[in-house]
């Protein structure tokens, strides 16, 4: 077989000819990266080399629909686009891909996730544990927990709004403030409210 004319489609596509007949209909990118050229010879190699092309087209699509919906850190997508069966060598592309383009930042994600998280009464422990539960590395993790407010200001303002004792003591602890900042925000109130 071999290529004998090519005609773009809709949406980005082109339809390959093969020996004056209609063949396949591919992602215009497949067709560039793949060489499918009038008077190329669609061999075993040249094949092999189509498929691999449309599964690398097929993992950046994807990943850019993930992405699209939410922001996510790059082992998160990479988990994503494992579960919906995409290779790992295709996967592993899709994400250097979003990665380079900047769509993709473990930095920003941690920055912002940490401060949602923050505003929702989070205390650092637990943002750290989101955080590396999302993928998010130890470095970015611990840049990202000092741009917050600090711990023991952010406590203070939830004493500030429920009140000092054991209650708001106990509140902070499970919503992942340190002994150190229960105890500064609840004052002498906190030693004997944790006691």
């Amino acid at each position: 077989m071999r290529v004998t004319g090519l005609r773009e489609r809709p949406g980005e596509r082109v339809e390959v000819e093969a020996d004056g007949r209609a063949w396949r209909t591919f992602p215009a990118a497949v067709v560039v990266r793949a060489g499918l050229l009038p008077g190329v010879e669609l061999d075993r190699e040249r094949l092999r080399t189509v498929v691999r092309e449309l599964r690398r087209a097929e993992a950046v699509d994807a990943a850019a629909r993930i992405v699209r919906r939410r922001e996510v850190t790059e082992r998160g997508l990479e988990a994503r686009l494992a579960r919906r069966g995409i290779d790992a060598r295709a996967r592993a592309e899709a994400v250097a891909a979003v990665t380079r383009a900047g769509v993709v930042d473990d930095e920003r994600y941690a920055v912002r996730r940490a401060q949602a998280l923050a505003d929702r009464g989070r205390g650092d422990e637990a943002i750290r544990w989101q955080l590396e539960r999302d993928g998010v590395g130890e470095h970015a993790v611990e840049r990202a927990l000092a741009r917050l407010e600090a711990e023991h200001t952010r406590a203070a303002k939830v004493v500030a709004s429920r009140g000092a004792g054991a209650k708001t003591a106990r509140y902070l602890a499970a919503r992942g403030f340190s002994a150190e900042s229960v105890d500064a925000a609840l004052g002498a109130d906190g030693t004997a409210a944790l006691g």
